[in-house]
């Protein structure tokens, strides 16, 4: 059986708006059970967007029904979607045709991902920054007539793709660089004596003897 376009993305779906079991979202988006049940879980598939395979053609909602009504029956897909292969290193020809979708997977990144940067979203689509300013304010030409697209169902990544890029990002928002340094900080390389009663003792002795030289010269 042909899998969904977005298997992850179709499984978040499927768990999210049916009573499909795990085994049966499983089967249909040709992954394993446990990892449906991670999904479920929260475990896995964190912040990507459900895709609704109804809405796509890739099921239908009277097959989903017979699958709810009967935990043994496997959904069968009405239609096998031409999958999105992985893109290759470096630069690519995008089709004209397909440049002209980049504003819509632009706004769609954009509203679904907001932790994404521009510097990501360029490299992701491939496009450049300066579109991707034009969209976000809504200068662009056509900004009318840009509707939020996916860009995997658009065919201008993959899933796997998106996701990787969706989880750095959510890593880097959850973890900013920097910070601040912890006061006392020992620096590699210099003696700790912060706290050392020896040191101080040495430190005191010192400056007795310091006194005691400057009382001698007078």
């Amino acid at each position: 059986m042909a899998l969904p376009l977005m298997p992850k993305a179709t499984a978040v779906w499927l768990v999210e708006n049916t009573g499909l079991t795990f085994e049966q979202i499983a089967d249909f988006c040709g992954m394993h059970t446990l990892e449906v049940q991670a999904i479920a879980d929260g475990e896995v598939a964190v912040g990507i967007v459900g895709l609704d395979p109804v809405a796509n053609g890739q099921v239908t909602r009277e097959e989903i029904a017979k699958g709810e009504a009967d935990s043994t029956y496997m959904l069968a897909a009405s239609s096998a979607p031409e999958l999105v292969r992985n893109k290759q290193k470096g630069a690519r020809y995008t089709p004209v045709a397909k440049r002209q979708d980049k504003p819509d997977a632009i706004a769609w990144l954009v509203r679904h991902h907001p932790d994404l940067s521009d510097a990501q979203i360029g490299k992701l689509i491939g496009t450049t920054k300066e579109t991707i300013a034009k969209v976000r304010d809504r200068s662009h030409w056509n900004a009318a007539n840009i509707k939020p697209r996916n860009p995997v169902t658009l065919g201008l990544c993959s899933e796997a793709d998106l996701e990787k890029v969706v989880v750095l990002a959510r890593h880097r928002a959850e973890h900013p660089a920097g910070g601040v340094r912890e006061p006392h900080a020992h620096v590699e390389g210099e003696p700790d004596h912060h706290g050392d009663p020896a040191h101080a003792e040495d430190s005191a002795e010192n400056a007795h003897s310091e006194a005691d030289a400057e009382h001698g010269s007078h």
